[in-house]
């Protein structure tokens, strides 16, 4: 019945003729990234000989007080052909079981290792003002879990935020029935065995850049979000908050984070294949990045409108 009623339609939009007031594909794929840009995201049009894939720039934990029009991507999702979002795991029960009676390895240093047998005493001794200063014991936590809790604790940058790109366009593509791709389907197993089998040395990066971003101050969140919606790119990837983020697991990880580089990139290749407008919301860092997915874009060849990322 389905596919009776989808050929039905076809039908009807072939046989029909066009009128003063109907407009023509290029119209619509047109009025589409128009409607989309007036949400304030930043965002890259790719036109290709089929038609039209939109790249939304996303960051994460967009502040309440940044003037971007989530409604103006609402309005746009509902007028695209497809929607492609981020990588999803699969987590199973056997995977959540695993970390309720292994999340010791995730949360402590190895053994009975403490956190100045990796770091240098430069780094280490950072560390010791910052606990002092927060009241914290770092000595034994991880230090994946230590980057984070500082970003999240002394700069709060995941309070009192909007709703992120991502959201929007899923809730709406759900309301109008538009067809939603994930760029992959991660394995859960694979997710945590990447995460378990690194060794604390992996995380010192993340760290770093952690204590840049809070020592840094919480100004640098409003800065993040400002520049972002001024569509000022290399900005925001130069903010120390984004820097942190993109310094730390999984995108920081040699093995996950080129994976989903690489997937983003084998997504929109696809969709450039594809008829009408493609619309698909990435990750700012994956696009912006030094050799990330506009870079990559570009030497295939795209011919790629938007803010300049570099």
């Amino acid at each position: 019945m389905k596919k009776l009623l989808n050929s039905l339609a076809l039908f009807a939009l072939v046989a029909a003729p066009l009128t003063a007031q109907d407009p023509t594909p290029a119209e619509s794929e047109n009025a589409i990234v128009v409607t989309a840009q007036r949400s304030g995201a930043p965002m890259w049009i790719v036109e290709t000989p089929a038609g039209t894939v939109i790249l939304v720039g996303e960051i994460r934990a967009i502040p309440k007080t940044t003037p971007w029009e989530p409604a103006r991507l609402e309005e746009a999702t509902r007028q695209a052909d497809r929607v492609i979002l981020g990588a999803r795991p699969k987590v199973s029960p056997g995977d959540i079981f695993r970390l309720m009676f292994s999340g010791g390895k995730l949360t402590k240093l190895p053994g009975d290792t403490v956190a100045s047998d990796y770091l240098s005493p430069d780094q280490w001794a950072r560390l010791q003002a910052l606990g002092t200063a927060h009241e914290e014991d770092y000595a034994r936590k991880s230090f994946l879990l230590t980057a984070f809790g500082m970003l999240r604790e002394e700069l709060r940058f995941n309070r009192d935020t909007a709703r992120e790109p991502a959201d929007v366009v899923k809730d709406a593509a759900e309301k109008a029935d538009i067809a939603i791709t994930r760029a992959a389907t991660l394995r859960g197993e694979d997710v945590i065995d990447n995460l378990f089998d690194a060794p604390p040395t992996a995380h010192i990066p993340c760290l770093v850049a952690a204590m840049d971003a809070v020592e840094a101050g919480p100004q640098i969140v409003e800065e993040r979000a400002a520049n972002w919606r001024r569509f000022k790119i290399p900005a925001v990837m130069n903010n120390p908050l984004e820097a942190a983020l993109g310094q730390c697991w999984p995108w920081a990880d040699e093995t996950l984070g080129s994976e989903l580089r690489t997937i983003w990139v084998d997504r929109i290749a696809e969709a450039s294949a594809a008829k009408g407008t493609t619309l698909a919301v990435v990750p700012l860092r994956v696009l912006a990045e030094e050799g990330g997915v506009l870079d990559q874009l570009s030497l295939r060849g795209f011919d790629i409108a938007g803010p300049p990322w570099k």
